[in-house]
């Protein structure tokens, strides 16, 4: 999660004024300006505000010796799903693909050490491999011993390793836009990196976003960098969000700094070993991982379902298309 040209950041905090298109409509709506918005824009934001608050009343946490994990599950049965969300995220990323599998599996959202609202323990290792222990642990303490995958972004990464570190947990694998060996970090994480090293990340840039959703949800935001339909984020997805990592900054700082490492170097041979079948989504649109990511996922995997190239969807695009992800969710499952 970052913007391409970093440099003009500061420009951007200060001087970004939304523009409103001439043909939108002026529509009220919970959670955001009401002026310049479009009915359906309104609606998604109305929708989105509601779900925070159910979101919220369903968290619960689950003590582990990594610290106390914020899980949110839907969903019962025999079989169970995880779903790993990606940075600056938390398990609310999951709600809409959550609502449509719960009917078919136990769906088991978690917060990773560092983001969200979990609270990692002051010895807990927050890096990917850190983040799989725990996994682990917290599959244990809910009574599943195996899962059907599905990831985005940094939590890619973590469904990698956690993919060949416990090969007889994983069903199957659903990747979106994520981590590669030859992208771990991407690029465009380094500046990230280095102001969380600084313990300047949160305050420089997620505190103004917080401040100003307008700003959020501008170009230079989270949501015009992140999302396609920008317009469509409520407030309070912002507020979920970014609210419990601008409050523990050392935690959120914690987790990005124990990205700088690859933590995927010299994985590919595990990776081509695995038997569990792998199916990649890929947003063509994102300017954080890149297209060779989805080319190069696409040969690493020993049982690989092929990859699948959305045009014109960013970064968290399975935020936005929760259908395609129930989809091809079940599409994969089924021929598990």
């Amino acid at each position: 999660m970052i913007r391409r040209d970093f440099l003009k950041w500061g420009f951007a905090a200060t001087a970004f004024t939304a523009a409103t298109g001439a043909a939108r409509l002026a529509v009220a709506a919970p959670g955001g300006a009401d002026r310049g918005l479009t009915a359906a824009d309104a609606a998604l934001r109305a929708e989105a505000a509601r779900d925070a608050r159910r979101w919220q009343a369903a968290r619960r946490f689950v003590a582990t010796s990594f610290g106390r994990v914020a899980v949110v599950e839907r969903g019962s049965g025999p079989q169970a799903a995880l779903f790993l969300h990606g940075l600056p995220l938390n398990s609310f990323q999951w709600r809409g693909a959550v609502e449509r599998l719960a009917p078919h599996r136990r769906c088991i959202a978690p917060d990773f050490l560092g983001l969200g609202h979990s609270e990692p323990a002051a010895q807990a290792k927050l890096d990917p491999e850190g983040q799989v222990a725990m996994l682990a642990e917290l599959l244990d303490k809910l009574g599943v011993d195996k899962v059907d995958v599905v990831a985005s972004d940094s939590g890619g990464a973590v469904a990698q390793l956690f993919l060949v570190l416990h090969p007889e947990r994983v069903r199957s694998l659903l990747l979106a836009n994520c981590d590669t060996e030859i992208d771990c970090p991407p690029p465009a994480m380094l500046p990230v990196i280095e102001l969380a090293k600084q313990g300047k990340f949160a305050q420089e840039w997620l505190a103004p976003w917080l401040a100003d959703k307008d700003m959020a949800r501008s170009p230079e935001g989270l949501g015009g960098i992140c999302y396609a339909r920008p317009a469509a984020l409520a407030d309070e997805v912002f507020e979920t969000y970014l609210r419990p990592l601008v409050d523990n900054p050392q935690r959120l700082h914690g987790y990005i700094t124990a990205l700088e490492r690859n933590a995927l170097h010299g994985i590919k041979p595990a990776l081509k070993a695995s038997t569990a079948p792998v199916r990649v989504l890929w947003g063509m649109a994102d300017d954080i991982f890149l297209p060779r990511g989805a080319d190069y996922l696409e040969l690493a995997f020993g049982n690989s379902k092929g990859v699948r190239r959305i045009e014109g969807s960013k970064l968290f695009w399975p935020e936005e298309r929760p259908d395609l992800v129930a989809q091809e969710a079940l599409a994969l499952w089924r021929g598990v």
